[in-house]
């Protein structure tokens, strides 16, 4: 059991949780002040360009923020980054009890989880990326966040706008906040529509397609394809899916999720829900930005969280759970 302060001045006690950014949390830079200051950090880097056979270290630390932006680009940078800030941290005792990721972040959570190796996952996460820009051509598809909506609220909006074309919810990310996706035209609808309703805000996406729709099948089946080619083991702790927000433990089951998670919402909301069921009370986000720290916080108000971010994460995170590794 681990003990940290919380943001009103008590205390909170439970386990700790390690959750892992997806695709929007890229920017230029990142890593570079970590690879500078820590072997661990250097390592990964080293063996993500040899595994992809290209310098990805140099598309993180100075790319221009539009190659950095192209999908099948962001997801093995994002993943980089992160597996170096989790290594730094491994390296100096910090060893989570629990892990999830968001969408691309899972791959993240199943290399810490022991599930899949660095390599694998880099590699399977580039393939990921390449298929899902393929998948829909550029304009067809977008994505936008409705911000202050119930999920009825914005389920209804889908289902009226579909006249015009298929549009569904993407990722639950928090109470209030809801990410839909489809069709250019149809998610524009929907959007208006959800406005509407009372939504506070339709934010569009910049992104370069319709993820975590039905409009990604295509992404799916090739996806499935690299998967049963791939070695996974069971995780060496709980992992919690995207898919479902329950915890996966063999190979078949994330191979399923992993799969089915391309076409599915992200339950986001749900992992955490999931996470702090399991006794989590402790959140540490691993890797570029912020994003997941803000939903955290957002879901359960209770919870200790840290981003560990990717500048100078370990100073921080020792710090903030001093006494308690």
């Amino acid at each position: 059991m681990r003990s940290v302060a919380s943001a009103g001045g008590g205390k909170v006690s439970g386990k700790l949780a390690f959750i892992f950014p997806g695709q929007g949390s890229q920017y230029t830079g990142m890593g570079r002040e970590l690879a500078a200051k820590y072997q661990e950090a250097r390592d990964v880097f080293q063996a993500a360009n040899a595994a992809l056979e290209f310098p990805l270290s140099d598309l993180c630390f100075q790319g221009a923020p539009e190659d950095l932006a192209l999908t099948a680009n962001t997801q093995p940078a994002v993943l980089a980054v992160s597996m170096a800030v989790f290594a730094v941290l491994k390296a100096r005792g910090v060893r989570p009890d629990i892990v999830a990721g968001h969408s691309l972040g899972e791959y993240s959570a199943l290399v810490a989880a022991g599930a899949l190796s660095l390599g694998s996952a880099l590699r399977l996460v580039r393939v990921r990326g390449e298929l899902m820009q393929k998948a829909v051509p550029q304009g067809a598809g977008a994505m936008a966040a409705v911000i202050g909506l119930s999920r009825e609220g914005v389920l209804r909006s889908c289902e009226a706008a579909s006249g015009v074309g298929h549009v569904e919810p993407a990722n639950f990310n928090a109470p209030d906040q809801i990410v839909i996706s489809g069709e250019a035209a149809a998610v524009k609808k929907a959007s208006e529509l959800c406005l509407s309703q009372g939504a506070r805000r339709v934010i569009p996406l910049a992104v370069s397609g319709p993820f975590h729709s039905r409009m990604m099948a295509p992404a799916a089946s090739a996806l499935r394809a690299n998967l049963a080619q791939v070695p996974i083991k069971p995780p060496a702790i709980p992992v919690v899916c995207n898919v479902s927000g329950r915890v996966v433990s063999t190979p078949d089951e994330i191979r399923t999720s992993l799969v089915d998670q391309v076409c599915s919402p992200v339950l986001w909301e749900e992992c955490v829900r999931a996470m702090w069921q399991e006794g989590a009370r402790i959140f540490i986000e691993v890797g570029p930005g912020k994003v997941l720290s803000g939903l955290v916080r957002r879901i359960i108000p209770d919870a200790a969280v840290l981003a560990a971010e990717a500048g100078t994460p370990v100073e921080v995170a020792l710090e903030f759970l001093e006494g308690v590794l």
